[in-house]
């Protein structure tokens, strides 16, 4: 059975990778210096050239920062991080991650939308998008509300052979059971720093006492599902091919 891959012969020179990134080159060549993203490989005339893994650590790294992180911490974070994570691992690890943010969807027209995925998109792959909620269409013609942390990998799955009604069941099950583990995971944390409130809600030390637990906490369990998500996909793909959960 011949699996379908994904396309992985992207090749971006700086300028390019910076503007699918939408950051500057010169943020670009700060994160290298910091050791933050991998070098390029060199090519003709001694051209640097970014790849899909770049793009999407690149990605990590904005919004693990719009999380309020210091490039120390994030420094930290990527360090536990497997060396050979695929760009798909890290656009799941980059979509987990922006789930702790408060919405910020942005405006965007069908043309700024293709600039910023690097290729043109047809009414059907606009419908497959908005049935992974990575964009809303707009009253106004041509204009879409698009959801930032979910678009890179939104727009890998175009090229993936799914109907969009599987698309459609599929996001139904996520919702499902990542709600689920939201909420038991927020009655966990409520716990720990004492659920109970006083008439006049919690002062100042106790809001930023919860604060500092949940910059902690945050990384943490965002690791820890999606390590926990791989693996139980890897025992049921390992089941459905005949070899059984791995002991």
């Amino acid at each position: 059975m011949m699996e379908s891959e994904p396309a992985t012969d992207l090749s971006l020179t700086v300028d390019e990778l910076a503007a699918r990134a939408g950051v500057t080159v010169r943020t670009i060549r700060f994160y290298s210096t910091r050791g933050l993203l991998p070098p390029p490989e060199i090519g003709p005339r001694r051209v640097g050239r970014y790849g899909p893994d770049h793009l999407s650590r690149l990605a990590l790294i904005e919004e693990l920062q719009h999380q309020g992180m210091t490039l120390s911490a994030i420094e930290r974070y990527l360090e536990q991080l497997p060396p050979d994570l695929s760009a798909q691992d890290l656009a799941i690890h980059r979509a987990v991650v922006a789930g702790w943010l408060p919405d910020r969807a942005e405006k965007q027209s069908l043309a700024q939308l293709e600039r910023r995925v690097g290729r043109s998109l047809t009414e059907q792959d606009l419908d497959r998008l908005a049935a992974m909620s990575v964009l809303v269409r707009t009253e106004e013609a041509g204009a879409f509300q698009v959801d930032p942390g979910l678009l890179q990998l939104g727009v890998r799955l175009l090229d993936v052979p799914i109907a969009l009604e599987t698309i459609l069941a599929a996001r139904a099950v996520v919702m499902e059971h990542t709600r689920s583990a939201a909420r038991e995971l927020s009655r966990l944390f409520k716990e720990e720093v004492g659920a109970a409130y006083e008439d006049d809600g919690p002062d100042a030390a106790e809001v930023a006492r919860r604060k500092s637990l949940s910059a902690h906490m945050q990384p943490l369990v965002v690791q820890a599902l999606v390590t926990a998500f791989q693996r139980s996909m890897k025992d049921e793909l390992r089941e459905w091919f005949g070899g059984g959960p791995e002991k």
